[in-house]
């Protein structure tokens, strides 16, 4: 039985998690596969009364699940930095999912911002390393709050993690089939020491792929080419920082954050999937917000945690068949409200 830890966070989140939840039902009924969920509060309001973010135990307990299907974090009174980093990081940090995941993939009857751009030229992957970067919080501050501060973040990379990042996205590459491209993006002409590691460690592996075709670019000018000719991409590696970047870039040409999923991948434990969209407060409890990224977030989780790859694609399917009858993928235009999205998708199953 597929084992799923439910955290629906603050804001939308709950609401999105529900209709996704909605679509699970439909699509393990249709397939006869069994799950079970349990729900947790971990989020704003839980911090609010209690002043915890992960209590005593939380993630030695959601080790025993399969899976974690995540609403949003992001709460207007809780301070930025409290959750984010105390929630989704020490989440991703203490389960080791060391790899983000974003399909970039634009829908049939999306809005695409780019001119004379349509869905098969957008349709690709991005690896994002997940837990290296900096995003460790290596540094600090010396004489704070003076004229003579000093604040130092390092850039952290690892042969293990680059090496293992790597291996991932060559792997999933060859997996996909078609062109087998991959491109590493970095910034190795001034990043010289931590992404020289990136570029070494990506060409040793690549000698072990020889049927992978290896390209390169320099952030700024991936940024460039995500907008000019996305075509050129299959799929992209990149360390944690950069990935945080184009992955945004990413989901806007695919239509939106309301069809952008993602997954924090353990590939030996524990994984993560949420939309990348925020808790967006002020549509909390109106019904509007748009639950597809949520949904798509659950086809991945049915792919690369419970081996139902059939159900994955029927959920995929079924959003591409109600994208084409919303009005657009933003909060109260869509034309329909959030639940009677998820009930589309479900009945499309």
């Amino acid at each position: 039985m597929l084992k799923i830890a439910v955290l629906g966070g603050d804001g939308t989140g709950p609401e999105v998690v529900a209709e996704g939840l909605k679509v699970l039902e439909a699509v393990a009924k249709k397939n006869g596969f069994e799950y079970s969920l349990e729900r947790f509060d971990f989020g704003g309001e839980r911090y609010l009364k209690t002043g915890e973010v992960l209590p005593e135990g939380a993630v030695d307990r959601l080790r025993e699940f399969d899976a974690i299907y995540l609403g949003a974090v992001g709460h207007p009174d809780v301070a930025p930095g409290i959750l984010e980093k105390g929630l989704l990081l020490e989440l991703r940090f203490q389960l080791d999912q060391y790899i983000n995941l974003r399909p970039v993939k634009l829908y049939e009857g999306v809005d695409c911002p780019l001119k004379d751009k349509g869905p098969k030229d957008i349709d690709f992957v991005i690896v994002r390393e997940n837990t290296e970067d900096l995003y460790v919080g290596s540094g600090g501050f010396a004489h704070k709050n003076t004229d003579m501060e000093v604040a130092t973040q390092i850039m952290l990379a690892t042969h293990k993690g680059v090496d293992r990042c790597c291996r991932y996205a060559f792997e999933l590459t060859r997996k996909r089939g078609g062109r087998k491209k991959l491109t590493l993006v970095a910034k190795t002409n001034v990043l010289t020491f931590a992404h020289d590691l990136w570029w070494r460690v990506f060409n040793k592996v690549a000698e072990e792929y020889r049927d992978v075709t290896t390209d390169y670019n320099h952030v700024d000018a991936c940024c460039m080419w995500m907008v000019k000719n996305p075509e050129f991409y299959d799929v992209i590696v990149t360390p944690n920082m950069f990935g945080d970047i184009i992955t945004d870039l990413g989901a806007m040409i695919q239509g939106g954050m309301g069809i952008a999923a993602g997954g924090n991948i353990n590939p030996e434990g524990v994984s993560m999937y949420e939309p990348i969209g925020g808790s967006a407060p002020k549509y909390t409890g109106k019904n509007v917000i748009n639950p597809l990224a949520a949904i798509c977030s659950l086809a991945m989780l049915l792919r690369h945690s419970a081996g139902e790859e059939k159900a994955a694609d029927q959920v995929e399917a079924a959003v591409q068949k109600v994208v084409k009858k919303v009005k657009s993928l933003s909060a109260g235009k869509m034309g329909y409200s959030t639940t009677e999205v998820g009930d589309m998708v479900a009945a499309a199953i």
